[in-house]
């Protein structure tokens, strides 16, 4: 087996290392520096120093008392450049350099980073390089003796107090591990509307888009249906954001599909005065209202292709020209993209842009529609009906037979739910309003089942083919029931 030794990483402590400088009575004062070596249960192989240019006889001092009390101790000075140790940038910069051209042999040895000492910013940068594994070791912390009495080990050495080792990986940490299992649960929650889904692929993915809102800035692509709660979605990842990564700006949210002609660049991009006909004053535009927040743009594929073009570079510069105008504006905004189509069909067909769409592909979401998620339908009914009890001061429930009856014929393979979720919503804010006394009777839903299947035919359906799976929740009601118009 191969012996492994020991190493630790550290500032030397210019007020606590010093002591009383070269004096004798320095081995009176407790110093982190050379206590680490003072432990009998803790041998110290190697200590890799950092030292500033102005403390080199401070750090000779040290090294002398690290050999007179642990003889067998490496010690090496490395002297890093840091002009200003309280300048975080100037501090992480020379600890990265260290790290990056550092021999570290993780098989041999163990690594020990000392955060004892130091400026609290050399500190909060070792941290850094610790967790993201820069320096592959564990922190270590010491400490003094917590009382004077029996602090002294003879010829006047005090106690080398105590010393702990921070293990990283959290997952060690029982407490720790729950809360952050307990704060992942809320944001996912959260992001649900509090709804208690049950299907088990929409709830995996609703954990991704948790960890996608919270660790990255990048555009988002959300697929899938109309009605399946894009816009929803993304102002709740807004919301989010703004509680958990302090984003400051606005939700600004847009459906490509409503830009026409020339206003397009304008309500997107903005316009300085006379730019065009009808140009009587300047216009911001979205982006720059979106300016440190967030831009939902749905239906992205509806966007014209000049427009498009724009919006790449506003993407990748942070900067645009509003129409009309040869002065760029800067806006540092976060992107949510919405679509119900198939982009890449679209960039065969010539009307999206292919370097559009890498930009946007980086983190892409398909979200299922209300057909695929009918284990779902039951607890969204109940989130409608708690929001409507809540804004209109008014409970509103099912008798047993109708919830039953209801939901035989929403979660029946045949039903289309061509809507999705904007006609399940529709649907119990219908059956809510008509609902005598506030219970929904049978009779309200079928009435509402007729509405519904009639809404869902189209005029190419001269069978009602769609509806022919929904006709067996009701046997004992005749088909002309279903074609009925309220």
């Amino acid at each position: 087996m191969i012996s492994r030794n020991r190493v630790v990483l550290g500032f030397i402590g210019t007020n606590l290392d010093a002591g009383s400088a070269s004096q004798p009575e320095r081995w009176e004062s407790w110093r982190p520096t050379v206590s680490l070596c003072q432990h009998s249960d803790f041998v110290v192989d190697r200590i890799e120093l950092f030292a500033e240019k102005s403390y080199a006889e401070l750090a000779k001092t040290i090294i002398g008392d690290l050999q007179t009390t642990s003889p067998e101790t490496e010690v090496r000075v490395h002297v890093l450049g840091i002009r200003d140790p309280w300048d975080f940038q100037d501090v992480y910069e020379g600890l990265y350099d260290f790290a990056a051209s550092y021999a570290f042999d993780p098989e041999r040895e163990d690594y020990l980073v000392h955060i004892t000492t130091g400026t609290h910013v050399a500190q909060i940068c070792l941290f850094l390089l610790t967790e993201s594994r820069r320096i592959p070791g564990q922190l270590l912390q010491s400490e003094p003796p917590r009382s004077r009495k029996g602090r002294t080990r003879g010829r006047n050495q005090p106690s080398p107090g105590k010393y702990s080792i921070i293990d990283l990986d959290l997952a060690r940490y029982d407490r720790l591990a729950t809360r952050f299992a307990a704060e992942h649960e809320q944001a996912q929650d959260f992001l649900k509307d509090g709804i208690a889904t049950k299907s088990p692929a929409f709830n995996q993915l609703i954990e991704k888009i948790e960890i996608v809102a919270l660790r990255s800035t990048e555009p988002v692509l959300l697929m899938g249906p109309t009605g399946a709660g894009k816009s929803r979605l993304a102002a709740r990842i807004f919301t989010l954001r703004q509680q958990r990564c302090g984003l400051s700006g606005n939700f600004v949210d847009l459906n490509c599909a409503t830009l026409r002609g020339d206003t397009a660049a304008s309500m997107l991009f903005g316009h300085k005065r006379g730019a065009f006909t009808g140009a009587q004053n300047d216009r911001p535009g979205l982006l720059r209202e979106a300016d440190k927040g967030l831009l939902f743009l749905d239906e992205i594929g509806e966007l014209g292709l000049d427009e498009q073009a724009m919006l790449l570079r506003a993407l990748e510069e942070k900067m645009f020209l509003p129409v009309g105008s040869d002065k760029p504006v800067r806006s540092d905004f976060q992107l949510i993209v919405g679509t119900n189509r198939d982009l890449r069909k679209s960039i065969a067909s010539g009307t999206f842009r292919d370097d559009l769409f890498a930009r946007i592909n980086l983190w892409t979401f398909d979200l299922p529609s209300l057909a695929q998620r009918r284990e779902d339908i039951a607890p969204n009914i109940e989130y409608e009906l708690g929001e409507r009890a809540r804004t209109h001061s008014q409970t509103i429930t099912f008798n047993k037979e109708a919830r039953d009856r209801f939901l035989t014929f929403a979660k029946n393979t045949g039903t289309p739910w061509l809507g999705n979720f904007r006609d399940l919503n529709a649907a119990v804010t219908r059956m809510a309003t008509l609902a005598p006394r506030g219970r929904i009777r049978v009779e309200d839903v079928d009435e509402e089942i007729a509405r519904l299947q009639t809404n869902w035919q189209r005029p190419d359906d001269s069978n009602g083919t769609q509806l022919h799976g929904t006709t067996q929740c009701h046997p004992n009601r005749g088909t002309n029931r279903h074609h009925r118009s309220l």
